[in-house]
Order: C-alpha cells, then structure tokens, then sequence
C-alpha cells in the first residue's frame, strides 16, 4: 500500500472542527451587531432640572490695551529727478475757412434763349472754320503735289535732254555730211536698242529733204552704236525717235 492512498484513506476531522469554529464566531458576531443597532434606536432619557436662583452675569471679557505701533523706518528719498522742460507746443491758428460761393441765379427765359442761340452761332461758325480749314489743307496739299510733279517733269525732261543730246553728240562725232550742204536742215529717225545701248534697227521718220544729208545721218548713227546710256537708268527707252538737225541749234 503506497504512502498517497495511505493519506488520502484517512478521514479529515480538523476540517469539521474549524468549520464549526467560523460557523461560531459569525454567529456571535452577528448577535452584538444586532443588540448594538437595538440600543442606538432607543430614545433617550428626559431630565427635568428646576432653577431657583438667577444664575450670575458671566464676567466681562478681558480687553486688552493696545500695543503702540512700532517705530516707521523711513526709506531713504530717492535723489530728485532733473526738471525736464516740456516743449513749448504753438497752436496753429485754423485755416479760414473758404467762402461760400454765391449761388449762381438761374438766367431769366429771354437771356436764356439768348445765350442758346449764341451758342448754336458760335457752334455753326467753328463747324465752318473746321470745313475751310480742311478744304484750304486740301488745297495746300494738291498745290504742293502738283508743284512736286512739275519739278519731277522738269527735271526728267532736262536728264531726257541731256540724254538725246549725248546720243547727237556721239552720231555727229560718226557721220561724214556731204560738202554741198547749205542751210541748216534736220531729219527724225526712230532708233530701236537694246539695254546695253546697241542699235538693232534705224527707221527715217521724217526727211531732211536732202537724201545725201538722210544717208549721212543714218551711217553715222550705226557707227556710234552702242549709243550712250541715260542718268539715271530709269529714263531708258528702247525706242527713241531723235531729231538729228545739221548744226547745233536746230
């Protein structure tokens, strides 16, 4: 037989001994709890005393003398601060005040119409000025354009000049004039030429009514080709009819 089934065979009687025990104690406890709870709720005795004499005034309360106040420490005064002088502040006097402006009285009916049709007039007369004015610009401005074209005409004619005489000039440096030539005569020719100045072809337009002085004049225009160009370059004309007269003065 091992040791644990010898133990656990044995019956516990201290277990129902302590039991027992507890079971005691809580219920003396719970006893006073209740006897005590009793005797608080029970009310209290009445006592009835009688007074046969009055009883003495309760004597008076002790009053003190009051303490003297201790001594004041002064502090010492601090040194005196320097004066400071305050800026002397001007008062501005106010601006006047601006004065009121009259009203204006409006203008009786007749001054008013008045001055309506002066208004009207002087609005007629500037509108006008305006159109004189333009028409005048207008004018300036054609004079000034015609005056500028007619320069510009003087001025091509005399380059246009200048340039058929050089061309007279080279043909007569080229021709050879017959020797019974009298009078002073002139024959046109229409002259064809390309830019560089060569002549491509001469046509008689007009006879100088001498055919030895026609002939003279043709030879010495394809002699002088290629015939002097114009300045400026603008004025070139492929087809040029000249005037070839016998002298210099035609």
């Amino acid at each position: 037989m091992s040791t644990l089934a010898y133990f656990g065979a044995r019956p516990d009687y201290a277990m129902g001994r302590a039991f027992a025990l507890t079971f005691a104690v809580h219920a003396v406890l719970l006893a006073f709890m209740f006897i005590g709870v009793r005797m608080q709720n029970r009310p209290g005795d009445t006592v009835t005393v009688e007074l046969w004499e009055t009883p003495p005034p309760p004597p008076p309360p002790v009053v003190e003398a009051p303490k003297p106040p201790p001594p004041k420490v002064e502090a010492p005064k601090p040194p005196p601060e320097p004066e400071v002088k305050k800026p002397e502040i001007v008062e501005k006097a106010p601006p006047p005040k601006p004065k009121p402006k009259p009203e204006a009285k409006a203008p009786p009916k007749d001054d008013l119409d008045k001055l309506l049709m002066r208004e009207q007039v002087a609005m007629e007369q500037r509108k006008l000025d305006e159109e004189r004015r333009q028409i005048d610009e207008a004018r300036r401005k054609a004079d000034s354009e015609k005056t500028a074209r007619q320069l510009a005409a003087t001025a091509r004619d005399k380059a246009l000049g200048d340039y058929i005489n050089h061309i007279r000039g080279r043909v007569r440096q080229n021709w050879i004039l017959p020797q019974d030539l009298q009078g002073n005569i002139a024959a046109v020719f229409e002259i064809v030429q390309l830019p560089s100045g060569d002549v491509i072809s001469i046509k008689l337009i007009k006879s100088s009514g001498n055919p030895a002085y026609d002939a003279a004049v043709e030879r010495g225009i394809i002699k002088s080709s290629p015939l002097p160009l114009p300045e400026p370059r603008s004025l070139f004309d492929r087809k040029l009819i000249v005037t070839f007269p016998s002298r210099d003065n035609p």
